[in-house]
């Protein structure tokens, strides 16, 4: 269990980034979601050991991940937003070295646990390729290959998914789900989506505060019968539902806005019924933190 408490965090310059963010955080995949700004990458690099709060503790079964960086370094696997590698180095020969960074030094037991992470990421095929000439999922993928490096009890895996095509993001969400079983992994993300396929637990935070923490089922269970949907064909009565109703999103639907409301019954005039999705609960905890 990753016990988060009270963590709060503001940049030079005045920007509050995290403002008593509490947190219990189980063995599985976890998904923080929120959007680009609202203090998830901050957060994440607190729990990396890579910044120091100005307040609070995170504590991962008894070890104090704030005060005790080295040994938290130990346990640790990371995936950065933005991950590095060296262009012109094969990806063994990478994550090898990796390795021995990691403190593997026995030479037998390290190259036996390299192979079986390319054989796990699907990269073993392409093991003696540069890592330049990797597509953005490969490169995604020996990320993960390295943060799975000494087996550690925590990973972080901060917007994995941004910027795949689909197939290369089906492929990355699927090595995820089978590395989440038996050890505590965060992912953080704004694509609601990929926390909807993978996460047991979730936690939505905006402007630095947590909005929402529980199970994706749980809060799509609040919202059933709850959520309706109209084709509107001009911006005025876009513009007047806003105004007159709880808007939680407007889609595009060839050329016209859908607009889903979220109210107790029926709003009439021709709205029909909308299956909830993760995305309305995201949004409309969104909503929910700006007017607060």
């Amino acid at each position: 269990m990753l016990t988060i408490r009270n963590l709060s965090k503001t940049y030079a310059g005045g920007v509050q980034a995290l403002k008593g963010i509490s947190l219990e955080i189980p063995t599985g995949m976890f998904g923080l979601v929120g959007p680009n700004g609202a203090g998830k990458s901050t957060l994440m690099k607190i729990l990396a050991t890579l910044l120091e709060p100005d307040e609070g503790t995170a504590q991962l079964d008894g070890l104090n991940l704030v005060e005790r960086k080295d040994e938290t370094r130990k346990i640790l696997g990371y995936l950065p937003q933005e991950f590095g590698v060296y262009p012109k180095m094969p990806a063994i020969d990478l994550l090898e070295h990796l390795a021995v960074m990691k403190g593997i030094t026995n030479a037998k037991e390290r190259k036996e646990i390299v192979e079986a992470l390319l054989q796990q990421t699907n990269l073993w095929d392409s093991r003696k390729k540069a890592l330049g000439g990797y597509s953005g999922g490969m490169k995604q993928r020996f990320g993960i290959a390295q943060a799975l490096l000494a087996n550690p009890k925590l990973i972080i895996v901060d917007e994995p998914t941004a910027g795949l095509d689909p197939a290369e993001r089906n492929r990355f969400l699927n090595l995820l789900s089978g590395i989440g079983r038996n050890v505590v992994v965060i992912l953080s993300t704004h694509i609601v989506e990929d926390v909807r396929e993978l996460c047991s637990r979730m936690a939505i935070i905006s402007q630095g505060k947590l909005l929402l923490e529980g199970k994706p089922a749980e809060a799509l269970e609040k919202l059933r019968g709850r959520v309706w949907k109209k084709i509107v064909a001009t911006d005025a009565e876009r513009e007047a539902l806003e105004k007159s109703m709880t808007v939680i999103s407007t889609h595009l639907l060839g050329g016209l806005h859908e607009v889903r409301v979220y109210r107790e019954a029926s709003p009439g005039e021709a709205f029909e019924p909308a299956e909830a999705d993760l995305e309305d609960v995201y949004f409309l905890n969104l909503g929910s933190g700006d007017r607060n």
